[in-house]
C-alpha cells in the first residue's frame, strides 16, 4: 500500500487515477491532512508522500514543485468589488479601505507574515487594515466575510473548497502565490515513492526510470525490511500502456471546454448587445411619443377634425332654416 497525504485545496485525483492505472496491484490509500500538519505528518511515517504548499524543511523533506495557486480576495455578495465581473481582476491598493482578515492556518507568505516561513524579502506587504483577532482557521474567516467583517485573501482552491452564495471571490493581482509540491522524507525514498514522483512528473510507463525499467532492488520476492512488492517481476500491462491515450483524451477534452468556454462567451457578448439596443430603440419609442404629446394634432388631423364637426352640424342648420320658413308663412 501508499499512502498520499494532501492538504486542504490540493486535488491529487488526476495523479490518483494515473497511479491504478500503472499500479492496480499496489493500492493507493489518501491521506487528509492539515496544512500545517504535513510535514509531521511524513516525519512520522503516517504517509509515503504528501501534496503540499511549500517551503519546507529541506533538511528533512524531499520536494518537487508541481504549480502555484492563483490568490484570491473573498467578499461579501454585496461589496463594492462583487459587482466586478469574474474574469475582471483587483489590486492590491482596490483592498486598502476593507479590513482584511488573516487567519492563523494562512499560507501565503506576505511581508512579516507570522507563523509563514519562508516569505521573501520583496514580498508584498498586506493590504487594508489589520483584524482585532486573527481567525483561527479559513473555514472561520470566511464565515466572517460573509458576515461583513471584513476580507480574506487566499489561494483560489481554498475559496473553492469553502464556496458560499453569500461570498464571491474575484483574482488578485500584486499577492504572493501559493505554490504546491510533492514532498516525501529525503532518506525514506523507495521505489514506489519514486513511481509517484515520476507519475506527477509526467514521466511514461516506458520511461528508464519506471517501473518496468527498474532492475535490481529487492527483486522478484520483493522488500523484505518494507514487505512492498518488487518493481521489475511485473511486464507492462494494457493499462500502462493506456496511459499516454489517457493522457491524449484528456488533452482533447480540455480543448473541448475551452471551446465551449470561448462559445458561451461570445453569446453573452451578443445577448448583452442586443439588450443594449432593445433599451435604445424602447428609448427613441418613448421620446418620440413624447415630442408628439408636446406638439399637439398635426395640421392634417386638424383638417380630419374639422371635416366632421362641419358634416355633423349640416342636418342642424338645414332643420333651422325650415323652422324659419314655417314661421313666416303663418
Amino acid at each position: 500500500m501508499f499512502r498520499l497525504a494532501y492538504v486542504p485545496g490540493a486535488t491529487p485525483a488526476k495523479w490518483v487515477r494515473t497511479w491504478r492505472e500503472r499500479l492496480p496491484d499496489v493500492p493507493l490509500e489518501l491521506v487528509a491532512t492539515e496544512a500545517a500538519d504535513a510535514e509531521r505528518a511524513l516525519r512520522d511515517g503516517e504517509a509515503d508522500a504528501a501534496i503540499l504548499r511549500l517551503p519546507v524543511d529541506r533538511d528533512v523533506l524531499a520536494a518537487i514543485p508541481l504549480y502555484e495557486e492563483t490568490p484570491v480576495v473573498l467578499v461579501p455578495r454585496d461589496h463594492l468589488l462583487a459587482a466586478l465581473e469574474p474574469d475582471e481582476t483587483v489590486a492590491l491598493a482596490d483592498l486598502a479601505d476593507d479590513v482584511l482578515l488573516r487567519p492563523v492556518d494562512d499560507v501565503l507568505a506576505w511581508a512579516g507574515a507570522p507563523g509563514v516561513p519562508g516569505a521573501a524579502d520583496d514580498a508584498p506587504v498586506p493590504p487594508g487594515r489589520p483584524a482585532v483577532e486573527r481567525p483561527a482557521t479559513t473555514a472561520d474567516a470566511v464565515v466572517l466575510v460573509a458576515a461583513g467583517v471584513g476580507v480574506l485573501v487566499a489561494p483560489q482552491s481554498l475559496a473553492r473548497l469553502h464556496h458560499r452564495k453569500d461570498v464571491v471571490h474575484r483574482r488578485v493581482e500584486g499577492a504572493p502565490t501559493a505554490p504546491v509540491a510533492l514532498a516525501w522524507v529525503a532518506d525514506g525514498a523507495d521505489d514506489l515513492v519514486e513511481e509517484m514522483v515520476g507519475i506527477v512528473r509526467g514521466r511514461t510507463v516506458n520511461s528508464s526510470r519506471g517501473r518496468a525499467a527498474t532492475s535490481g532492488g529487492a527483486g522478484a520476492g520483493g522488500d523484505a525490511a518494507t514487505g512492498r512488492p518488487a518493481r521489475s517481476s511485473r511486464a507492462p500491462r494494457d493499462g500502462d500502456r493506456a496511459g499516454g491515450e489517457g493522457r491524449a483524451v484528456a488533452g482533447r477534452l480540455a480543448a473541448a471546454r475551452t471551446a465551449r468556454a470561448a462559445r458561451a462567451a461570445r453569446a453573452v457578448r451578443a445577448a448583452r448587445a442586443e439588450r443594449a439596443a432593445r433599451v435604445a430603440r424602447r428609448a427613441a419609442v418613448d421620446g418620440a411619443g413624447a415630442a408628439d404629446a408636446t406638439a399637439g394634432p398635426s395640421p392634417s388631423t386638424r383638417g380630419r377634425r374639422a371635416g366632421a364637426a362641419a358634416r355633423a352640424l349640416r342636418p342642424c342648420t338645414g332643420a333651422a332654416l325650415t323652422g324659419g320658413r314655417a314661421d313666416v308663412a303663418r
